[in-house]
């Protein structure tokens, strides 16, 4: 940051760090873990000092498979990018195998959680039906308040609810399809692919777009290998 200031100063910048652990026995890099999340409240510190915009976090792992393993280790790592302020995060879902590949499974789980840490990052809601005070207001003493006209006029909407977790008795689960979380995941993405309806767009801009890429493509030859 000092550098391009040099160059230009006064030029906008984000401060970002990626930090990981290392298995000390083969060199790998491993995710998920706790002192990489203490690196990400103490660079968000560090970005907040000098009054920067900040970028790190997601939801890593060096999981094979959206396991167990996956799913506990992406959230030591949402977690404190949710608390530390990230201000901007690359690598929010889908990621496995340390970076190394990509899994729709994931990518469906991942975005559920994603859901759920935005209802957390809003905070508690204070404001008078939030805290559903003409519920105690008017609900008789001694009944439930399940009948309160608050409680009809929120119950859909007053929990956060994933889309994959299964909450349902062991029997009904045992009698539904007995799934994993990967496995609704999976039925999930596929679903999602088989109702997506491209967005419309005039046949000649389309036709000018594609003309552009296939420019730019041609200006700039693959120099690998």
């Amino acid at each position: 940051m000092a550098y391009l200031q040099l160059v230009r100063p006064g030029a906008p910048v984000v401060f970002g760090t990626f930090a990981s652990t290392m298995s000390m026995a083969s060199g790998a890099p491993t995710f998920g873990t706790p002192e990489a999340g203490q690196a990400i409240y103490v660079m968000a510190a560090l970005a907040r000092r000098v009054g920067v915009p900040f970028r790190s976090g997601g939801q890593f792992t060096s999981s094979k498979a959206p396991d167990a393993q996956a799913a506990y280790e992406s959230a030591h790592t949402l977690l404190p990018t949710l608390q530390a302020g990230v201000n901007f995060v690359l690598h929010a879902a889908g990621w496995l195998e340390g970076g190394l590949a990509l899994s729709y499974e994931k990518l469906i789980l991942d975005a559920d959680q994603l859901g759920a840490m935005a209802v957390l990052a809003r905070g508690v809601d204070t404001s008078d039906n939030g805290l559903a005070l003409e519920a105690f207001r008017t609900n008789t003493h001694g009944d439930h308040f399940l009948g309160n006209p608050h409680t009809l006029a929120n119950f859909e909407t007053a929990f956060w609810r994933s889309e994959l977790a299964d909450h349902n008795s062991y029997e009904q689960w045992l009698e539904e399809d007995s799934r994993s979380a990967a496995q609704r995941a999976n039925a999930r993405w596929k679903q999602l692919l088989a109702d997506y309806e491209a967005p419309p767009i005039d046949e000649a801009v389309d036709a000018e777009l594609r003309d552009y890429v296939a420019r730019r493509k041609a200006e700039m030859p693959d120099e690998i290998g």
